[in-house]
């Protein structure tokens, strides 16, 4: 055994700063509150009851009706805005039902800010919960895609009919060259110049979207259309063309931007905050938080330690918000 080492004491004590809990709040340099958060809800029409969605275990399809007391509980948390996603039984090849003033879009809107008057209630803006083939808006003529420019006027359509019901922000999803120009052209020329848009601007062909498409009935696979989406989603590959993609989203008119999904692109999140200073939103999709409740389930990770740490994580990041379906169970801990 090697005996009178001579062993340097560090010069620099960082530990100083880590003795207890009330010195490492005192320092925290990244703080989470129930401000940031966003509840994504989904809403079944013509159902008369909520359903637990099987892969995304404590998320449910709301009916119309339990709509209602969804939104007063995220209001009553002190959660700022939802953003809503409907389970159209109108499907069509070009998503009409999501259009109409009586369609279940409209409704869904009208519903939420009727319920809880002062919280935020943001428009998912995309086709694919009401077209039968489940992709972002029409299919060109031989059906191998979809047709970019057709698609734009029915966004405009589509996201007048949601300012008309009342949402207080529109979000385009769909990844349409041009979207966020046709757009605002369409609510401007609406009367609705001071609706805000909080684009999708950097939304990767993802494998973490599985128990979404269950959740909103908008898997693809049938005879129309291709197979996936990697004709308008980026390539997850591609950091700088994330960049692009924002760059013209707040060209065309964003005022909001968000990368989706959120944890495995973090290093997105820093580079569209560094670079554009503009409010960036993080979306942590299905995949993300089904990851945490199952592993959770089978007792691998603790599952609020494990939910907490991955939402500071955005913030870290840069986000200024997050989209996600732990906002309930999150703002729980952080109001107790």
């Amino acid at each position: 055994m090697i005996n009178n080492l001579d062993i340097p004491k560090p010069e620099k004590r960082l530990r100083r700063l880590r003795v207890n809990d009330t010195m490492r709040r005192f320092v925290r340099e990244t703080t989470l509150s129930v401000n940031d958060l966003i509840y994504p809800i989904f809403v079944e029409e013509n159902t008369n009851e909520r359903a637990e969605i099987a892969s995304m275990p404590g998320v449910f399809r709301e009916t119309e009706e339990t709509l209602v007391d969804k939104v007063k509980e995220c209001d009553t948390a002190g959660i700022p805005a939802i953003i809503l996603f409907g389970v159209s039984k109108h499907k069509d090849a070009i998503g009409s039902d999501s259009m109409h003033r009586n369609g279940l879009l409209h409704r869904m809107i009208k519903i939420s800010k009727e319920a809880a008057p002062n919280i935020l209630v943001i428009a998912d803006v995309c086709f694919c919960e009401y077209t039968d083939h489940g992709h972002c808006g029409p299919l060109n003529d031989d059906s191998t895609d979809v047709d970019n420019d057709r698609t734009l006027e029915n966004l405009a359509i589509q996201a007048v009919n949601c300012a008309e019901a009342g949402a207080d922000i529109i979000a385009p999803s769909g990844m349409m060259d041009g979207g966020i120009e046709a757009i605002r052209a369409g609510l401007d020329q609406s009367g609705f110049k001071n609706l805000p848009i909080m684009a999708y601007s950097s939304k990767f062909a993802s494998g973490f979207y599985g128990p979404f498409r269950d959740a909103a009935g908008c898997s693809l696979g049938g005879s129309q259309g291709p197979k996936d989406r990697k004709t308008y989603q980026m390539d997850p590959a591609n950091a700088r063309e994330a960049l692009r993609e924002t760059e013209q989203d707040i060209l065309e008119g964003a005022d909001m931007v968000m990368v989706k999904p959120g944890m495995p692109y973090l290093d997105i999140i820093r580079d569209v905050k560094d670079t554009f200073q503009m409010p960036t939103f993080a979306y942590n999709v299905s995949g993300e938080y089904a990851m945490i409740k199952f592993a959770a389930q089978a007792g691998a990770i603790d599952h609020d330690v494990a939910m907490m740490e991955s939402l500071m994580c955005f913030k870290r990041a840069g986000a200024d918000g997050i989209l996600t379906y732990f906002a309930l169970e999150a703002a729980q801990l952080l109001n107790s």
